[in-house]
């Protein structure tokens, strides 16, 4: 096939029609020729324990190399496929200095010294010599016979110098592939080892630079990602959310606020919420913060505390939500916006952070669950002391007043517009009749 607007054509005809038309198919032809057959041929040279003629082959090349690229570009293992690529360039590129090792043996006489491959009987043993000694030139190891006539030792300073150039070449890969891995996890989960020696210079280590090690290893091996958005923000919006929501969306839903929503209105509410891990003994909130997010509880376990920082309330689990009372206005709330409670996580906490602003966005689209926080935040205020039920009565009676003056206010404005509208018609009726009359009068005149 090929590509047609990044969309894959699998369609035989047309895949033939572009093939023919290439470069390719030439390319292809001459490097698949029967040219060894030449060498059946009387008169022709051969040359010994090389086939030369099937040189033409080695125009595949380019295929190989274009396979590589598209195999490296769609498996998920691309650093293991770079590994085994390298791999069989440096077995391919013993094998090829083995066989030019093995010709030229061959042209200076098999066994005529100890230099040159000995004249084994069987040809698997003369290829195992061969690429040994292949192996020990290009491993630079150096434990190789001693070069006796000019043309071995041209060979063996080419195949020193191909091998520091071979050499240099595999660290580059290797280092790359290690960078390249690294990259990836640093892209995914954040990097401990600044922070640790941030507290180090500045010589606050000890325990918390310990908490700080603890937090790290438990994002890597529970694969949690708190920055996940910087790794999809390259996405459309829409493929986007269609990420976030295969991640999420079964987390999002055991919550028992959006329990009943719909699944669209969930995806589209997916992106504005941020993945946040708390570890063991780390205060969420506390008491007397001004509030600016609201939280739900994915995985973990956090603790109510009361105003003194022991005393434990209550114990938060999987699918609950806090932190909402600061956010809304829940009529005769003595906190305003201040935070009523100190939450602690018990053990690592994995939360769902939503900020004030896409919260009124939210509870805007559906008022029954904004209903249902007041609700609950009410409650909670009751039974924390902190609810003005004076306060609240006055704020409803305002409210109430408000809401009669505005019927009021709409009524008057309803009235006047349609007093408005009779005097337009009088108007109009006023201006119809005089333009009569005037034309009555023009045609007396006339």
């Amino acid at each position: 096939g090929f590509l047609e607007d990044g969309i894959l054509v699998r369609d035989a005809r047309r895949t033939r029609r572009r093939y023919l038309g290439s470069w390719s198919f030439p390319w292809d032809v001459v490097a698949v020729l029967p040219t060894e057959l030449l060498c059946l041929l009387p008169g022709v040279p051969r040359v010994p324990g090389v086939p030369a003629a099937r040189a033409n082959r080695c125009l595949r090349v380019p295929r190989l190399f274009e396979a590589f690229d598209r195999c490296e570009t769609r498996t998920g293992w691309p650093n293991a496929f770079r590994m085994a690529k390298l791999m069989l360039y440096l077995l391919l590129g013993i094998h090829w200095h083995a066989c030019l090792y093995f010709a030229l043996s061959a042209r200076l006489g098999l066994g005529t010294d100890p230099w040159v491959c000995p004249s084994f009987p069987r040809l698997l043993r003369r290829y195992l010599h061969s690429f040994y000694i292949s192996t020990l030139v290009l491993a630079m190891v150096g434990d190789t016979p001693a070069a006796q006539r000019e043309e071995e030792l041209l060979f063996l300073t080419a195949g020193f110098l191909l091998a520091v150039l071979g050499f240099a070449t595999i660290t580059g890969s290797i280092s790359t592939v290690i960078v390249n891995l690294s990259s990836a996890a640093s892209a995914l989960y954040p990097e401990g080892g600044p922070v640790r020696r941030y507290l180090r210079a500045r010589g606050a280590g000890g325990r918390l630079a310990a908490r700080v090690a603890r937090w790290h290893q438990h994002l890597r091996a529970q694969r949690k990602l708190p920055a996940e958005w910087r790794v999809l923000q390259h996405l459309p919006r829409g493929l986007r959310a269609e990420v976030a929501a295969s991640v999420h969306l079964a987390a999002l839903q055991r919550v028992g606020l959006f329990r009943g929503w719909e699944r669209g209105v969930l995806r589209q509410l997916v992106l504005r919420l941020r993945p946040q891990v708390f570890g063991p003994g780390e205060f969420v909130c506390r008491r007397g913060d001004v509030g600016r997010e609201m939280y739900f509880i994915r995985e973990g376990r956090l603790a109510v505390l009361a105003a003194d920082g022991v005393t434990q309330l209550a114990v938060l689990g999987e699918g609950l939500y806090f932190g909402e009372i600061s956010l809304i206005n829940i009529k005769g709330n003595m906190a305003g916006n201040r935070r009523t409670a100190n939450i602690l996580s018990i053990g690592y906490s994995d939360l769902f952070c939503l900020g004030k602003e896409d919260l009124a966005e939210v509870l805007a689209e559906f008022p029954s669950a904004r209903a249902a926080m007041e609700a609950k935040g009410r409650e909670l205020l009751l039974r924390m002391g902190q609810l003005d039920t004076g306060a609240e009565a006055a704020a409803l009676a305002a409210e109430a007043e408000a809401e009669r003056r505005l019927r009021g206010l709409e009524a008057a404005l309803e009235g006047l517009q349609t007093r408005a509208a009779r005097l337009l018609a009088q108007l109009e009726a006023s201006a119809l009749r005089m333009a009569l009359r005037v034309r009555r009068l023009e045609g007396r005149l006339q």
